[in-house]
Formats: structure tokens, sequence, C-alpha cells
């Protein structure tokens, strides 16, 4: 008889144990759990963040630069052609950020360096000029990384010198569709493009600002 309770009260023992140490894994796991969650949140905000903040940025330097252009950059006379070097930085969120962070250990803010190309298929004295670009890019050389892009893009361009397009872009995401607006200055006998671009796709948007010059006229 006292053998049984000896070993009841033994197995009872063994159970409460075991009850504690799942109760504490429990605990563990929710705890990481909770900081994955914290984690994601907090990746998803800053890249909110940051594309909140590109778009503000972009909007006030464009509209700065439109206001001081008749005063500072002089007058915009129409455009024949802006074909010529591009340099910029892009900005990169969601699947394609994390992959250079976890892969590169690299931040998803990378260099552009190109060349657009530039046709006109119509012209009008006084209204909008019809533009075909061709933009191919290359990125991340300053981190040791090579990621092309191409960009063909159809629009419009006003004698103020702003312009719009939108087309197809492929880069080694895949394919997408870019968004672009920007404003050309002259000064003296050079044209200033300033380039705003969108991105989006699937795996994250690209965010793009984008300079050039070349010769007036």
């Amino acid at each position: 008889m006292n053998n049984r309770l000896i070993h009841t009260n033994s197995h009872k023992s063994i159970g409460t144990s075991e009850i504690h140490e799942f109760y504490l894994k429990k605990q563990t796991f929710d705890k990481v759990v909770t900081n994955k969650n914290d984690m994601k949140t907090l990746k998803l905000n800053k890249n909110e963040g940051i594309v909140r903040y590109t778009l503000l940025v972009s909007f006030l330097l464009i509209n700065n630069l439109n206001g001081m252009g008749q005063n500072i950059l002089g007058s915009t006379q129409r455009v024949s052609n802006l074909s010529g070097p591009r340099f910029g930085v892009t900005i990169l969120t969601g699947e394609i950020a994390d992959t250079l962070r976890s892969k590169y250990d690299a931040a998803p803010v990378i260099l552009q360096f190109g060349w657009q190309f530039e046709w006109q298929f119509f012209s009008t004295d006084t209204g909008p000029t019809g533009v075909v670009e061709v933009v191919p890019l290359i990125g991340g050389l300053e981190k040791g990384l090579f990621l092309p892009s191409l960009s063909a893009l159809v629009g419009m361009r006003f004698l103020s010198g702003f312009e719009f397009g939108f087309g197809p872009n492929v880069s080694l995401t895949g394919f997408s569709i870019a968004l672009a607006v920007g404003k050309t200055f002259q000064t003296g006998q050079l044209n200033w493009p300033v380039n705003f671009s969108i991105v989006p796709s699937q795996k994250g948007a690209r965010f793009s600002i984008l300079l050039g010059f070349n010769a007036a006229g």
C-alpha cells in the first residue's frame, strides 16, 4: 500500500514538472513570436516612412525649382531633345530591400548611372510635344553590385518644361510599369532635366530621383 502511494505521488510530481516546463517553453515561444511580429511592424513602418519622405522631398524639390526656375535658371524655351547622361538615387522597399539587407548587408538606397535616349513623334507650336524615352540604368555599383534596369516611356512635354510619361520597365526583379514626372530647366546653353519616377511591383516599389544635362538648342 505504501509503495502504491509513493509511486502515485512520484507520478504526480513528474507530471507537474512537465507542465511547468511546457509553460515556460510556451512563454518563450510567445515572446519570440511577439518579437518577430514587432520587427515586421517596425520594418513596415520604416518602409512607409521612407516612401512618404521620398514623395514629400521630391514634390517640394520639383515645386521649389519650378517656382525659382525663372529667376535662377533662366526662362525655359522649347526643348528639342533631352538625350544625355542620367544619375541619381533609388530607394528600394519590400522584398527587394530585405534581400539587399540579408544577402549583401547593404542599405536599400543605391546610386544610379545611365543614359536617356529620346525621340519626338509630334510637336506643336504652342502646345505639348510627344516624346518616347528609353532609359537604361545601372545601380548599386558603389556597393559592389550590378543592378541593371531599362524603362521605355511614352509621354508629353510642355512649353513650361513640365513632362510626364509611363511605360514598361524590366529589371532583375522582373517586369513592371514605370511612372515618371519631371521638369526641365535651362541656364545659358544647357538643359537640366529633373525627374521623379515610381516603379511598383509585388516584390516592392522603387522610388528614383534622376538628374541630367545636355546642350540646349
